[in-house]
């Protein structure tokens, strides 16, 4: 530093000083904020969370005890509640894989150099912001208003936002290919449909199906939500059973322990099938 010259030291002492008194404000901001939205919170709410803050774990006492008490029901629980899953689970998987295929063509549109429009490309990510923007219980709430409760609008509004979160992952993933398949292609007539499908999507698909496989273990929370709403599924067993309260906590406790069960499966076979994806199967390489 002291081999700098004078007018260079001070401009860089006086941009790290700048940059000092910026972040100082914005945390003190930020600090601001937060007091503010949770004075804010506190005031709005029917008790203050300072005089209720120690009833918190009363209610996941009275199921955890209800529950124990009838342990010996549960594997009738699980019979019970297992179509519900699978239902959920049917809902996760189909919103996932329309939102990937939609999302894999959008996200086609919406890269540079691969587009067949170039000009449209603003569009397409501007729409799959907006669709990544809306939560799904909104959607969902709109379609029930329209289509009734069910299963269909909750796999709607699921594959709409996965389409949006999906299509911005996948442009990503697409700005990294090669595009000497694609000149090569070009060069010989084949179609943008032929280019992207000979000479992109070999390229990305183990991406594609990583971030397909964990956007599924996000859609199957997403499903459980959604029965809250009256969009079916396990979710929907589950108010019903909160909702008549002591006497029906037991089933409560089944239906947590079920889907979470699930979640960790599903999240463990992704997981694996995503490491294999992405970085191969290294002990495979070693024997060959």
């Amino acid at each position: 530093m002291t081999d700098l010259p004078h007018d260079l030291r001070a401009d860089y002492m006086a941009q790290t000083q700048r940059k000092r008194v910026y972040n100082s404000i914005f945390l003190v901001l930020f600090v601001a904020l937060m007091i503010a939205g949770f004075t804010t919170a506190d005031d709005r709410n029917a008790g203050s969370f300072a005089d209720g803050w120690t009833n918190v774990f009363d209610f996941p006492a009275e199921v955890l005890g209800e529950a124990s008490q009838k342990l010996a029901e549960f594997p009738a629980h699980f019979l019970r509640f297992l179509p519900a899953l699978i239902e959920t689970l049917n809902i996760a998987a189909a919103a996932t894989l329309i939102g990937a295929l939609v999302a894999i063509v959008a996200s086609l549109l919406a890269t540079r150099g691969l587009a067949p429009w170039p000009r449209a490309i603003p569009v397409v990510r501007r729409i799959m912001d907006i669709m990544r923007a809306i939560p799904e219980i909104v959607i969902a709430l709109v379609l029930i208003f329209v289509l009734g409760g069910g299963p269909v609008p909750a796999m709607i509004a699921i594959a709409f936002h996965t389409i949006g979160a999906l299509g911005k992952l996948f442009s990503e993933v697409n700005e990294n290919a090669s595009l000497k398949p694609v000149e090569g292609l070009q060069s010989v007539g084949a179609g943008w449909g032929q280019r992207m499908l000979l000479g992109v999507i070999p390229q990305v698909a183990p991406n594609y199906l990583s971030y397909a496989l964990l956007r599924f273990e996000i859609n199957i929370r997403a499903s459980a939500i959604l029965g809250f709403v009256g969009a079916g599924g396990i979710g929907y067993e589950l108010k019903n059973a909160m909702s008549w309260g002591k006497g029906k906590y037991d089933e409560a406790a089944a239906i947590f322990l079920l889907l979470f069960i699930t979640i960790v499966i599903v999240d463990q076979l992704s997981s694996t099938l995503r490491d294999r994806l992405t970085h191969g199967n290294r002990k495979l390489e070693a024997t060959v």
